[in-house]
């Protein structure tokens, strides 16, 4: 089975992030991440990755029915290696010799572990799940499992009141907002993000807490889209706001819900908060209708911010 956060890896040297649980037409849904070049393994942005699949790999280039999008797609049998995070945090915590990045990592999960999380039901991804880390690199822990996310963040929350680990400070911030170039001011996205408790430091080094619901139904709902939109509502319930994709069931005659596939609004609002929200209006065969926010990748012109 294929999860969000996984990486796969094929014969020519590519390495693709999985964003979406199972199969479409045996494809595992993903994006295209490392292409390994002469001198090592290179990371590549959106656009770079879609130039070269189109002049090299143009098989896979895919469009999502289900999703009513263009990403890209590997079909099982191409799959060359699987990398799974829990694998490779299991893999890391009992190895004899670490990095510098890998022993950040070791003693933050140390002191998870102290505080009762059970580390077997998390794992590493990012550069440190393909082993390409570099001394400046991020740690991206994955949480599989509702309850254990929220214990996760509550643990961070509490260990940065003890001083074991460190808020984000301002060049922080700054940098984690110019990485996600999204439609908000930078006041406006650091408010929202730091009641999050997602995000924290150890030894100068930054950390994520990702959330993957490994016991969701992959059924598949095709929506189509009916145009762009911007309205005030209120949030109803936030139950499902940090998954993946994040969903805030909304009071609103146009719309049920706020869909987001876009990390930066994951957790955005709670339950009884009034938000504004800018995305794409979209309609399933049985009417029922949702905004996307996150429609394209990079998600320009689209947000949901707390306004009340």
């Amino acid at each position: 089975m294929f999860f969000a956060k996984d990486f796969i890896e094929t014969a020519e040297g590519l390495i693709f992030a999985v964003v979406e649980r199972g199969l479409e037409g045996g494809k595992a849904l993903c994006f295209l991440r490392y292409v390994l070049t002469p001198s090592g393994w290179k990371k590549v942005a959106t656009e770079q990755a879609n130039h070269l699949l189109q002049q090299q790999h143009p098989d896979y280039l895919h469009y999502s029915p289900v999703l009513d999008a263009h990403l890209h797609a590997v079909a099982v049998d191409r799959v060359a290696k699987h990398h799974q995070p829990k694998h490779r945090l299991q893999q890391l915590m009992q190895a004899p010799r670490h990095d510098a990045v890998e022993r950040d990592l070791f003693r933050l999960c140390e002191l998870f572990s102290q505080h009762g999380l059970d580390l077997a039901q998390t794992g590493v991804t990012g550069s440190i799940l393909v082993g390409v880390q570099n001394p400046d690199s991020d740690i991206d822990l994955v949480c599989y499992g509702r309850e254990i996310f929220h214990q996760c963040r509550a643990i961070t929350r509490k260990l940065i009141e003890q001083g074991h680990l460190q808020a984000l400070n301002d060049q922080d911030w700054q940098q984690s907002y110019d990485r996600r170039s999204c439609d908000l001011s930078f006041d406006d996205y650091v408010w929202h993000e730091r009641r999050k408790n997602n995000k924290a430091v150890i030894n100068g080094r930054k950390f994520d807490l990702n959330f993957i619901d490994h016991h969701a139904s992959s059924e598949a709902i095709v929506y189509q889209k009916c145009g762009a939109v911007t309205l005030q509502c209120k949030v109803i319930d936030d139950a499902r706001g940090f998954d993946y994709p994040a969903e805030f069931k909304i009071d609103h005659q146009q719309a049920g819900s706020i869909v987001s596939f876009t990390a930066t609004y994951t957790g955005q609002a709670v339950s009884g908060e009034r938000v504004e929200v800018s995305g794409m209006l979209e309609q399933s065969g049985q009417g029922v209708k949702r905004i996307v926010v996150g429609s394209s990748r990079e998600a320009h012109g689209e947000y949901i911010k707390v306004i009340q």
